[in-house]
């Protein structure tokens, strides 16, 4: 059994109008799911079973055992990286820090669909992409430390600074993705953001743009489930993938724990991109595991069993199921990746500990040309409330 996406209806409707008017095309299908889930892409069970896929089975048949593995070390590297990110938090190294624990196989799989000359705009949570796209990760912990606004040239990697207001980027990729067209240039834009997001007029105002301009932009839209405490059902009606049928231009909702579905499906939307048929929002139905950021409890608001559902869904351990069910690895293989996760993790420690403290007083500076007589009380507080800690100390 198979259900269309709403691209797929949109082109069947389309077949039937006078002669001479060109629908949009159709949509491959998505894949039915058990009772009670959602229709969504999926081309590997929780339990590492590959699933065929008529439609986008060619996009990942070539890939070959060394790059299976490639694509597993890509996840477990970046969720190791991400843990010691947050234990860093915790011990007082880093202000803040945004995990992505749960949907490492959305964003390893998006990352790797791209080509170098294709160009990326994250929000403030692709540690996965930033990987994929060769960025140091331990550039990534200066602005939460609070001594940067970003530890990397955009540039030199097509992958933009993280950008803490929600849904902007959006924005960003659509101009950036409008300029590619008019240069002339056959390469792609992606931006990502999150279900929270979706509900920004940031982002369908891009949607609108993109759309009138048919600009070469993949929207990548990685559904948590949480925009911080606000569930999903309480940010839309439908499905988040079914809302590019109102702006004219695909959505396709693929199992965002799935890293084949979700680098064929990219893979995808990027080649349309490319051959100059538009804008796509891709919906990456996955999970939240950790917090929505460390400032974040939520045990407030969901429940463990939530959780354990989507455990049982880890997109690591799928993967490492379907490696060893199909003889592509090792017991070496994963035993020299331990060994080089715990390298990282050493690294990115001495890394931070050997950032310098941020200057607490910076917040003030250059609010004002000329200063202020309220930002000036406000450094006067804030310089006695810091010098009570001294006297704490001292006591």
């Amino acid at each position: 059994m198979t259900v269309e996406s709403t691209a797929a209806r949109t082109s069947r409707r389309s077949a039937g109008s006078k002669a001479g008017t060109t629908g949009p095309k159709r949509t491959p299908r998505a894949t039915a799911k058990r009772a009670g889930e959602p229709e969504l892409v999926q081309l590997l069970t929780p339990e590492g079973k590959r699933v065929k896929n008529a439609e986008y089975d060619k996009y990942i048949d070539a890939i070959t055992p060394g790059e299976l593995r490639g694509l597993y070390r890509d996840m477990v590297l970046t969720r190791r990286f991400d843990a010691e990110a947050t234990a860093l938090q915790r011990q007082g190294e880093l202000g803040l820090w945004a995990s992505l624990l749960g949907q490492e196989a959305a964003q390893i799989g998006s990352g790797r669909a791209l080509r170098d000359d294709d160009y990326v705009f994250p929000t403030y949570r692709e540690h996965g992409v930033a990987w994929c796209r060769g960025v140091d990760p331990t550039n990534l912990l200066g602005m939460f430390r609070g001594v940067n606004h970003g530890g990397w040239d955009p540039n030199s990697n097509n992958f933009h600074l993280y950008t803490i207001v929600i849904g902007s980027q959006t924005l960003h990729a659509t101009g950036y993705a409008m300029g590619v067209a008019m240069d002339g240039a056959d390469s792609a834009v992606i931006a990502y953001f999150g279900d929270g997001a979706s509900s920004q007029g940031d982002v369908a105002e891009s949607f609108t743009f993109s759309a009138v301009y048919n600009a070469p932009v993949v929207f990548f839209c990685q559904n948590n489930q949480w925009a911080i405490s606000e569930p999903t059902e309480k940010q839309t009606r439908v499905p988040l993938y079914q809302r590019a049928q109102g702006f004219g231009f695909p959505g396709v909702r693929v199992d965002g724990n799935d890293v084949l579905a979700s680098l064929a499906v990219t893979k995808w939307a990027l080649e349309r991109a490319r051959s100059g048929e538009g804008p796509t929002l891709v919906e990456a139905y996955t999970y939240r595991m950790g917090a929505h950021t460390t400032s974040d409890d939520p045990s407030r608001y969901r429940g463990d069993e939530e959780r354990q559902a989507w455990e049982a869904k880890d997109p690591i351990l799928r993967l490492r199921r379907y490696l060893e069910a199909g003889n592509h690895t090792d017991e070496g293989f994963f035993a020299e990746l331990e060994a080089e996760s715990e390298a990282l993790g050493r690294r990115v420690r001495e890394v931070v500990r050997a950032m310098p403290d941020p200057d607490r007083f910076a917040i003030f500076e250059n609010v004002y040309a000329d200063g202020h007589a309220l930002v000036d009380e406000e450094r006067a507080r804030f310089a006695a409330y810091q010098a009570s800690f001294a006297d704490a100390e001292e006591v």
